[in-house]
């Protein structure tokens, strides 16, 4: 009998000695405070938020910003010194920009395609000096190409066709914007006509200049 009371006691002081299944761990609060205590990786995140909580608008991009446009960095820059043949090389282009500086660079070619380049800068000249004749003649230039009897190049209500990839129109082109810009003066002054040399019109009028093939009258 004693020895059946030793071997249960025996038994009872292994049971109290075994871990339960549900405690083989860290206990709940271990957990938290480990969790707590952990380093997180650190992740970039742009400064959106200011030290205030009101957002933050990124920053421009001051470079593009200031980076010249297409149509800017095309743009020669002319000098005014210039002689007039180097001012037309550095503007040609088979695109006046406008249908104004058309129609004016229109009526060189037409007019004066075979002429020296002072003598088409002449006729661009005329027509300028036309649009500012205070009411005598329309103010704009396609009004005074499209001006009735004045220009025998016009035919009904519209341009006559140009081949734009010629050198002559390109040349056109740039004496149409060397006047409109007001780069070089020519010799015809405030000239407000023109006749070919062939012709014999019979005008009172002053004669100002004789260029080319043409002569130059107001």
């Amino acid at each position: 009998m004693a020895s059946f009371r030793s071997a249960l006691l025996i038994c009872a002081a292994l049971t109290a000695s075994t871990i339960a299944p549900a405690q083989a761990g860290p206990t709940g609060s271990e957990t938290l405070t480990r969790v707590a205590n952990a380093t997180l990786a650190k992740v970039s995140v742009p400064e959106l938020i200011d030290p205030d909580g009101q957002p933050q608008l990124s920053q421009p991009d001051t470079e593009s910003q200031q980076a010249p446009t297409d149509d800017q960095s095309n743009q020669p820059s002319i000098d005014r010194s210039e002689d007039l043949a180097s001012m037309v090389a550095d503007l040609r282009s088979s695109d006046p920009g406008s249908h104004e500086l058309e129609c004016l660079a229109t009526g060189v070619y037409f007019e004066a395609k075979s002429e020296p380049l002072a003598g088409q800068l002449a006729v661009a000249q005329v027509i300028a000096n036309r649009t500012d004749s205070g009411g005598r003649f329309p103010s704009t230039y396609c009004g005074v190409i499209f001006q009735r009897g004045q220009f025998s190049f016009i035919h009904g209500h519209s341009l006559p066709h140009v081949a734009r990839d010629s050198r002559q129109w390109q040349t056109a082109v740039a004496v149409a914007k060397i006047v409109d810009e007001g780069l070089k003066q020519s010799q015809v002054g405030d000239a407000l006509f023109f006749h070919a040399r062939y012709v014999s019109p019979g005008w009172h009028l002053k004669r100002v200049a004789s260029i080319g093939n043409h002569i130059f009258f107001r």
